[in-house]
């Protein structure tokens, strides 16, 4: 069975920095499309980003792209999100996700129900 756990949630302050670890179980990073979604209060959660090590692709949503950076590691059988110039509105849990490809996040509307595993959830809070 394929797990996900998360780890390096937390509270910054805006324009500061956190970054996220997906560590991978039951399977390895290079099988599974392995992106972030996140769910902030009273909203849908929405696909992040995303990265097929075996497809070559990343996927980035508008509104943390050029701030957040997705990347895999082999060795260490996981993903990371780098998240930088942090904002309030990225204030929300954020579950690490396994699917099939990354092509499921440019379908807003369904993403998350095309995703196969979902990790545990971590919190990052963003103050003014």
């Amino acid at each position: 069975e394929v797990q996900l756990v998360e780890s390096g949630g937390g509270s910054v302050q805006a324009g500061g920095s956190l970054r996220l670890s997906c560590a991978v179980s039951g399977s390895t990073v290079e099988d599974y499309a392995i992106g972030w979604f996140r769910q902030a209060p009273g909203k849908e959660r929405e696909g992040v980003s995303c990265i097929s090590s075996g497809q070559g692709t990343t996927y980035y949503s508008d509104a943390v792209k050029g701030r957040f950076t997705i990347s895999s590691d082999n060795a260490e059988n996981s993903v990371f999100l780098q998240m930088n110039s942090l904002k309030p509105e990225d204030t929300a849990v954020y579950y690490c996700a396994a699917s099939v490809t990354c092509l499921i996040y440019y379908d807003t509307r369904s993403a998350a129900n095309s995703v196969y595993y979902w990790g545990q959830g971590a919190q990052v809070t963003v103050s003014t």
